[in-house]
């Protein structure tokens, strides 16, 4: 197999023998797809410049299996320029697929959209959450697990706006009839409106995007497993870290 001028996103990169790297690529027509590129570290190597995250390419590669071989790379536009709090979101994104897609599965449409929620980080204006929630209702849907969110999954009534819905995974909303009960929770407790909202991608509301915020990471939780995303994590000490420095200035 030898494959040219396919355009793809560098996910991630390692260390391989002294002089080499191992990149997981994704793929607009053949998914994600690991290679490994020789020489790539050698310091007059003009792929260190190009073999980074978020940088549009267009790449080739040679062979068969697990690991191909990188034949060429060169840049297909300017690269995406996250910074702060995008920047860890946007190793999120690469994350999710890292830890989802299997290798040569192809998804065109999620390829699409990873490149739409790479423009809208880069334009954010500290509305991110919102790209991140529609990525996630996207690649659940690309990977056969599609919300349902604009009918009840016990009587396929449309969703009323002001009702309490329970979501619960593998079956979706079930409207709560006597929430002043408070009954324990059988799943994740969602208004109608929020349902509404994902569904038609408008996350305006804090509630709303509080509540899909919620939802989408239950909904993640099993496909992902136990092993935490080191992303998160990285996330996490960066707020911490700025919310120390901001507490310090005060």
């Amino acid at each position: 197999m030898r494959m040219q001028q396919q355009p793809a996103f560098v996910l991630h990169a390692r260390n391989y023998s002294e002089t080499s790297l191992i990149l997981e690529v994704f793929t607009r027509q053949y998914g994600r797809v690991g290679l490994i590129a020789k020489g790539a570290r050698r310091p007059q190597s003009r792929l260190r410049a190009v073999l980074t995250p978020f940088q549009p390419l267009l790449i080739g590669w040679s062979g068969r299996g697990e690991l191909m071989i990188l034949t060429g790379a060169e840049p297909d536009g300017a690269e995406y320029g996250l910074q702060g709090e995008v920047l860890y979101c946007g190793f999120y994104l690469n994350e999710l697929l890292i830890r989802l897609l299997h290798r040569h599965d192809p998804h065109e449409n999620l390829y699409a959209a990873y490149r739409d929620t790479l423009t809208a980080l880069a334009q954010s204006t500290g509305r991110f959450e919102v790209a991140l929630r529609l990525f996630e209702k996207r690649l659940l849907r690309e990977l056969g697990y599609g919300l349902m969110l604009e009918h009840d999954a016990d009587d396929r009534a449309p969703i009323a706006a002001d009702a309490l819905y329970e979501y619960i995974p593998e079956r979706g909303p079930i409207r709560v009839r006597h929430p002043e009960l408070n009954t324990r929770a059988q799943g994740v407790r969602v208004y109608g409106d929020s349902l509404l909202a994902l569904a038609s991608e408008n996350l305006a509301e804090p509630r709303a995007l509080r509540e899909a915020k919620v939802l989408m990471r239950t909904l993640l939780a099993p496909h992902l497993g136990d092993r935490p995303l080191h992303s998160r994590h990285l996330f996490r000490q960066l707020v911490q870290g700025r919310d120390t420095e901001q507490g310090s200035a005060a």
